[in-house]
């Protein structure tokens, strides 16, 4: 399958941050839109992805002071993207190998989704599911 055709099932919907807002503000965000990343936008430009990592590792270096600062101070600087004609297994071992949750679909230098590691995972399983049924309807049909 590929990263179209999960945002086509998914929507393309983006939850994202300004840099210069508070990281309490970024941590209601994620909680309010019960996702686990923001994408961090000046503008139309992607400048970061804050996710629910990047809030421990800063409160852990930082304590309770973290949480008025920017989030531009802690969020994912080198944002690793998805493309819409990607496949699932290409963004499977993208997230795997550098250890990431969430990519940011560009189409055409625009932001056009987000794709979870939630999102890999039910598409992979759906995948497995109908791969199951076809070959059980092959076998008893004999």
């Amino acid at each position: 399958m590929l990263v179209a055709e999960i945002l086509k099932d998914k929507g393309g919907d983006v939850f994202s941050v300004a840099p210069d807002i508070t990281l309490a503000d970024a941590c209601a965000e994620l909680d309010g839109r019960r996702v686990g990343a923001l994408i961090v936008c000046d503008g139309d430009r992607v400048v970061g992805v804050i996710s629910e990592r990047d809030v421990v590792k800063a409160v852990s270096a930082d304590g309770s002071a973290s949480l008025g600062k920017p989030v531009s101070d802690y969020m994912s600087r080198n944002v690793i993207f998805a493309e819409p004609g990607e496949t699932v297994a290409v963004l499977m071992e993208r997230m795997t190998d550098r250890r990431i949750r969430h990519l940011p679909v560009l189409k055409d230098s625009r932001l056009s989704g987000v794709i979870s590691i939630g999102d890999v995972v039910k598409c992979q399983i759906a995948e497995a599911t109908q791969e199951a049924e076809s070959l059980r309807t092959y076998i008893a049909a004999g």
